[in-house]
Order: structure tokens, then sequence, then C-alpha cells
């Protein structure tokens, strides 16, 4: 959604501002959630000159409303934030918003990256922000967000993935799936019979080496397997398969 002004409201404290490029060749809307005035301007400002057209918002609730109603290609969002702290802002707008999120986090710790992961996020990123690296996971995450008409559907018994629409249906009922696990079941789907490693999995869906202690796969799996109705205790639709990563039944659909 390309926006054509900037917008200030309010004072300092509660202040939306749009910060955006004209460029119509500017490919996708970010929504970035962040109460530090300096770093919300330099990463907007950033990312703007790489032609992203930037939302800046400074508090939680007003985020959820400009979620809903701009609906950004991503957000970029902070953990720490006043009105609706950032895991409250993920796990609500899931109810509504399927693209990814980028957690922001100041909070280096597994628990809190785990907690991050567990509202909905698609990815984390500790602070602080790394211009490279912070644009590199975005332009990952929107890679496997976008559509690919090429792509062919997947049916595995009464598993359906459709890569297009994105849409994932069970028994031809819908599952609600964040843009992160949607793609971990379709990279598991399209090897299914076979283990998919730890490794790859990371790397495929982080654009990062796996490094032994990244639970972020292990995380999604597990939210997975509990919505596609997977024993956790005695899986039987994703198996792990010991040192050698994870596999997608195709005879237990």
């Amino acid at each position: 959604m390309i926006l054509d002004e900037c917008v200030e409201t309010g004072d300092y404290s509660e202040r939306i501002k749009l910060a955006m490029t004209t460029d119509k060749n500017s490919k996708f809307h970010i929504m970035l959630v962040e109460d530090d005035a300096s770093l919300s301007d330099w990463i907007a400002d950033y990312l703007t000159k790489h032609d992203y057209c930037v939302t800046v918002a400074s508090r939680g609730d007003k985020a959820l409303e400009l979620i809903r109603s701009d609906e950004p290609d991503l957000v970029v969002l902070d953990v720490m934030l006043p009105g609706v702290d950032g895991l409250n802002v993920c796990r609500l707008s899931r109810e509504f918003y399927k693209k990814p999120i980028l957690m922001l986090t100041a909070l280096g710790s597994e628990s809190d990256e785990v907690m991050g992961l567990d509202t909905g996020a698609d990815d984390y990123l500790s602070k602080p922000v790394r211009p490279k690296i912070l644009l590199a996971r975005i332009n990952a995450l929107l890679r496997r967000d976008a559509p690919d008409s090429e792509q062919l559907a997947i049916g595995i018994g009464a598993l359906f993935i459709d890569p297009v629409s994105r849409n994932l249906t069970l028994n031809d009922e819908a599952v609600p799936v964040s843009s992160h696990e949607f793609d971990l079941l379709t990279l598991l789907a399209r090897s299914a019979g076979t283990p998919v490693s730890r490794d790859i999995l990371v790397t495929e869906m982080r654009g990062i080496e796996y490094n032994g202690l990244d639970r972020s796969i292990d995380i999604s799996i597990s939210r997975l397997r509990k919505k596609l109705g997977d024993d956790a205790s005695a899986p039987t639709r994703i198996k792990t398969v010991r040192g050698k990563g994870y596999l997608l039944a195709p005879d237990a659909w």
C-alpha cells in the first residue's frame, strides 16, 4: 500500500508518523512499530532508501489499528511498547493478520525469543539493530511470503497446501497458521517421507546458518503439531527423526 504524504498526529508520546517513499517502484509496505524516536527514524530512513514504503507507529494500541486498516506486507515489531506491548500486539494481530512479523528485542535471552515466536512472530532480531542484517531478514521473509503462480499446490491425503493463495486446509477445514508456519510446513511437505535437517530448515527459513542453539524451528513445529491435531507426546504426522531432523509422514493424513 503506497501512501502519499507524511502525517503526524497528537503529542509526541502518542505520535503516529507515516514516513514513506514516493517512488512508484516501491514494492512493499513495511510497518515499523518502535517507540524510540531516534531508532525508528533511522530504520525508516534506511528502509525508505532501499525502496520500501515505511509506516512508523510509536504505540502498540495504535499499531494494532494500523495493521488492521493498512494491511502492510510486513511488520517490524519492538517488544517494549507503550499502550500494548509487542508480544500482545503480535498475539492480537494474528487474529486477522497472516503476513510476516519480525520481532525486535533488547532482551537477548532464549526465553524471550521463545515467547516472541510462541505468540506468532515469524522471526526475531536482537538489538542493537544491524542494518544489513535487518534488511536481509526482511527480504527473506518477503520472498517466502510472495505468491508464486508457478508453484504447485500440495495435496497429501486430507492435507492441502496452496502456495498461491497461502491457504492451508485439513479435512476441508481451514487451518489458521502464521506465515512462518505455512512456509515451514510447505518445506516439509515438499520433502514428505524424507527427513529435513534443522540446518536446512534454519537456513531456508531464517537465512542464517544453524548454530546448534536456535530453537525457532522446534517452536514452530510444536505449534504446527497442535494446530494439525498431532499428538505432541507421540507425533505421527510431523515426526522427529533423531540426528536427522523433522519428517512429514505422507501416510498420516
